[in-house]
């Protein structure tokens, strides 16, 4: 009896599992034949790739497809972090993606046309919890409870310097020039005093700390307290190889993040990038908060180090969701290692934390600046900074430009005089914008007005003479009117100012040791190829 009654529920349960099933499949085949109605040419599809921050392919997330009236569209990622869906009709969609305990991504609203395919690849980012909140384990000063924590131990090894003979990346001059310049002004938002790792007020004043020092020498060097505020006062002054004497005292007295970050500090002074980037860690170990973080990932950027600099920023974004210049560092990072399309990605999202934020947007357009094209994406953020800062000559200079790079071809023109105006307004805004007076002379030079596109390239040389792409396209307008003298005295100039302009940047990269480290993660295996 007993067993004729689990017989009965098995025979049940299969059966409504069956029943469950057929009404499944009824009605996926009742949508699929609406969608079928419309001829298979006019069906639209949609692919492409998740990734987290950190560049990985992120598999088994899943994706959601959502438009207006009609059922959810749900689809995994393959083990290549892939996806695909297919068979759509034309509309306005919604793309969603979520992987529990990671994060999630959007894109919206993403319109098809008929019988159109779109690649859209997305970036998961970790859900924002409570602004900048601090590790748990971790104080309100930022030093750990229980001993060093950093998620798990970095997959790179930094293991010496060398002078740089060459730049380790790819694409054009300008491009790389860009990155080169992109780096150091993101570097330079970890000097910004709100960003400032805390440190000990130095109420005394050097005089007295020596005073102390000479009364009772074995009292002082036992002296945490008094050698740190004496190292930090020096270092505070430039007089870093006096100050490592006592921060290294202070470090065998007890070791604290505050005095690790200052010896970085006082080691990139001195020229010692490799002793600066360990102690930079070793502080971030320490006390893993925003800005120990963000100035470790800088150290790296700053040294030509990307693939590193990319793991610190992507960890430092996971804990802190909500500081946009962790995601800045992450963006110009993805940049210096030539993924722009991932850049633009993260630049965007930051934009999006803190819309009143102008950062991410000024790091935006300088990308899109150099780069041939700009995403749908990155156009939207930079009309929306015009929108929000419509005072700002940047922010309508660089909405003017991804409005005439998303241009299909010169014939294109419905945006011309919506560009033409945004220029005129941001050299209203600020006359000194020399970049505005080059791309509006490219404008009218394209509109075959050669007396007004030549005045606005010499008024860009006049303000920015060191601006070459406005001596070539200076000559190539000179040539196009038939003054072949003026146009080859352009020529030479350009020429000429380009030789120099590459020396300079030599010497500059000569100046600036570039650190050679190993990867261990699972994509990476090495240095990234060095090209010339």
């Amino acid at each position: 009896m007993e067993s004729g009654s689990r017989v009965n529920i098995n025979s049940s349960w299969r059966s409504g599992r069956a029943l469950c099933l057929l009404t499944a499949l009824a009605l996926l085949a009742a949508l699929g034949a609406a969608e079928q109605s419309e001829p298979a040419a006019n069906l639209a599809a949609v692919r492409g790739s998740l990734r987290d921050l950190a560049g990985h392919a992120v598999a088994g997330a899943t994706l959601h497809l959502q438009k207006a009236g009609a059922p959810d569209r749900i689809v995994l990622t393959d083990a290549a972090g892939k996806y695909g869906f297919s068979g759509l009709a034309a509309g306005s969609y919604a793309l969603h993606a979520e992987l529990a305990q990671r994060g999630e991504a959007t894109f919206a609203p993403l319109a098809l046309g008929p019988g159109e395919s779109r690649i859209v690849d997305l970036v998961l980012r970790p859900t924002p919890q409570q602004p900048n909140e601090l590790p748990h384990n971790s104080d309100a000063h930022g030093d750990t409870a229980s001993g060093p924590e950093f998620f798990d131990p970095p997959q790179f090894t930094v293991a010496g310097v060398t002078d740089p003979t060459n730049l380790g990346g790819h694409g054009s001059d300008t491009v790389v020039r860009n990155r080169e310049a992109l780096a150091k002004e993101a570097v330079a938002l970890g000097n910004e005093s709100a960003g400032s790792p805390a440190r000990v007020p130095p109420v005394a004043t050097e005089e007295s700390l020596h005073a102390e020092q000479a009364r009772n020498p074995t009292a002082f060097a036992a002296n945490f307290d008094a050698n740190y505020r004496l190292g930090q006062l020096l270092a505070d002054r430039s007089r870093a190889n006096e100050a490592i004497p006592y921060l290294q005292q202070a470090l065998r007295l007890k070791e604290t993040a505050e005095v690790r970050h200052l010896l970085g500090d006082v080691e990139e002074e001195l020229g010692d990038p490799l002793g600066a980037v360990r102690e930079y860690q070793r502080a971030a170990e320490l006390s893993p908060n925003e800005s120990n973080l963000f100035d470790w990932g800088s150290e790296l950027l700053l040294h030509r180090a990307p693939e590193p600099a990319i793991e610190v920023f992507a960890k430092g974004s996971h804990l802190f969701p909500r500081s946009v210049r962790m995601l800045v560092g992450l963006g110009v990072a993805r940049y210096a290692r030539g993924d722009a399309g991932e850049a633009e990605h993260i630049l965007c999202f930051a934009s999006d934390l803190e819309p009143e934020d102008q950062e991410p947007y000024l790091f935006l357009g300088r990308i899109q600046a150099a780069e041939r094209n700009v995403s749908d994406e990155s156009a939207d953020r930079l009309r929306r900074f015009a929108e929000l800062h419509p005072e700002n000559a940047l922010a309508n200079y660089y909405y003017a430009v991804s409005l005439w790079k998303r241009r299909k071809s010169a014939q294109d023109v419905a945006d011309v005089p919506k560009v033409e105006s945004l220029l005129e307004k941001a050299i209203r805004l600020d006359p000194g914008l020399g970049a505005a007076f080059l791309q509006l002379g490219i404008l009218r030079a394209e509109q075959k007005d050669f007396p007004s596109a030549i005045a606005a390239y010499q008024k860009a040389i006049g303000l920015s003479p060191r601006l070459e792409e406005a001596h070539y396209r200076l000559a190539q307008v000179y040539r196009q009117s038939g003054e072949k003298e003026q146009a080859e005295r352009e020529i030479q100039i350009y020429e000429r100012m380009a030789t120099e302009n590459t020396g300079e940047e030599d010497r500059e990269r000569r100046n600036i040791k570039q650190f050679v480290y190993t990867l261990r993660g699972p994509d990476s295996a090495s240095k990234p190829e060095e090209k010339p």
